[in-house]
């Protein structure tokens, strides 16, 4: 059996050029980043050995430019291929690409030399974007089963089009396919608990937003990325995207509330990591930063927080630092303050107030707050809610016997309720 030779059309393009090794051309793209002003860019040489590799992933943008001023051909003459392809798009083709480049923020760019065969009027872009704003307003009411498909489905569309359009209308389609791609990781993280997918959409979405050139887009989807470590236990790995998203963050006007949710994201992952003292503080810190202000508006795509969400947050953090009275009072507020569009989430509040019934010997009103989070999860299907209900009944195994208890298992398995939760 022949071995794999690697990406011969990169060696052959850098043997040329007179880099005979791939440390050498990994120090020539770090020089040469530097000269264009790139001065945080640093290419070493495992990267180089990747895109010689037998299935290189599609370098990010400032890569692309680099290599190609370097080497003096485009990218798919030196072996690489574009994720969107060359005869339409499959979302599932699209991640495995993403997923072999890593968890970088890899660039839908126009390969440089390309020509599309067609070109899209500038309505494309605002069509295509409205498309998108009516999915994000859907995601609130429709069952994620049936939103997800269309959602991908648009975004396989978005990934056809960008290669045909130009400019600004380049730039709308590449933020709308960002939005689209967001919202399809939320559904699999939140409403599927599928965190593996959720991540490699993620990174679709982080690709298309550097493509956009939107930081603030960007630092959303980054932030968002870090939940998927921060609630398997890998506070590091949290924090590590927690550092990249604040730094997307402070490259354009971020509004307060932006700024605010960071904080709460990694509240969460404090908390669930069990650093609930860390979490309080940075929750403190929201708050001043929601009471400041600031002169800049939110986007219009930030449509997952307010005033009202971060106390959600609180209240969690405070149940499990074991500050109940505190997190009774909280939630209870919070259940005051909330819209009537909130269903999602206050199935997560009726989940914790039985949390906090639970822990504070209450099993009856436990129950009763967890059989309020059922009657919401049979209106408005929410993964996160139901793992939230089960901790609750976890907790509740000393009242097993109790009635209160024997009623909501009757509900919680239940024909409807049991099948809905293992074919959602």
């Amino acid at each position: 059996m022949a071995r794999p030779s690697g990406n011969v059309r990169l060696k052959a393009a850098r043997v040329s050029a007179g880099f005979n090794s791939q440390q050498d051309l990994a120090d020539a793209l770090t020089r040469t980043a530097g000269q264009f002003g790139m001065r945080g860019l640093s290419i070493g040489v495992r990267q180089v050995r990747r895109w010689e590799s037998d299935t290189p992933p599609w370098p990010q943008p400032d890569c692309q430019r680099i290599l190609v001023h370097l080497l003096g051909q485009d990218m798919e003459s030196l072996g690489f291929t574009p994720p969107w392809g060359s005869e339409g798009v499959q979302p599932d083709r699209l991640r495995r690409t993403l997923v072999a480049g890593g968890a970088a923020a890899v660039g839908l760019a126009a390969v440089p030399g390309r020509t599309a065969a067609t070109r899209q009027p500038a309505t494309a872009g605002a069509d295509f974007e409205a498309v998108t704003r009516s999915h994000r307003r859907l995601y609130w009411t429709v069952a994620p089963a049936k939103l997800h498909p269309a959602v991908l489905a648009h975004a396989a569309l978005g990934c056809a089009l960008l290669p045909e359009t130009e400019a600004s209308t380049r730039r709308t389609v590449a933020a709308a396919l960002a939005e689209s791609y967001l919202l399809a990781g939320r559904i699999e993280f939140f409403d599927r608990r599928e965190p593996g997918s959720a991540n490699d959409t993620f990174l679709l979405a982080l690709q298309a937003a550097g493509e956009a050139d939107d930081p603030l887009l960007g630092s959303a989807v980054i932030a968002h990325m870090a939940f998927v470590p921060g609630w398997a236990g890998d506070l590091d790995g949290a924090l590590e995207r927690m550092v990249a998203a604040r730094t997307y963050a402070r490259r354009a006007p971020a509004s307060a509330e932006f700024l605010a949710w960071l904080d709460a994201v990694e509240a969460e992952c404090e908390t669930r990591c069990g650093d609930t003292r860390t979490a309080l503080h940075l929750i403190g810190h929201a708050e001043d930063v929601l009471t400041t202000g600031g002169e800049h508006p939110s986007p219009l795509w930030m449509d997952w927080f307010s005033p009202a969400r971060l106390a959600a947050f609180k209240g969690n953090t405070q149940l499990v630092a074991g500050h109940l009275p505190q997190a009774r009072e909280t939630l209870m507020r919070v259940l005051e303050e909330m819209p009537a569009s909130e269903d999602k989430q206050r199935t997560v509040v009726f989940s914790d107030l039985a949390a906090v019934e639970a822990a504070s010997g209450n099993p009856e009103k436990a129950c009763d707050y967890a059989g309020r989070a059922l009657d919401q999860l049979g209106l408005t299907w929410y993964a996160t809610g139901m793992d939230r209900v089960r901790e609750v009944r976890r907790t509740l195994t000393p009242y097993q016997h109790e009635r209160c208890v024997r009623d909501l298992d009757d509900r919680l398995y239940g024909w409807s309720t049991t099948v809905s939760a293992l074919s959602r």
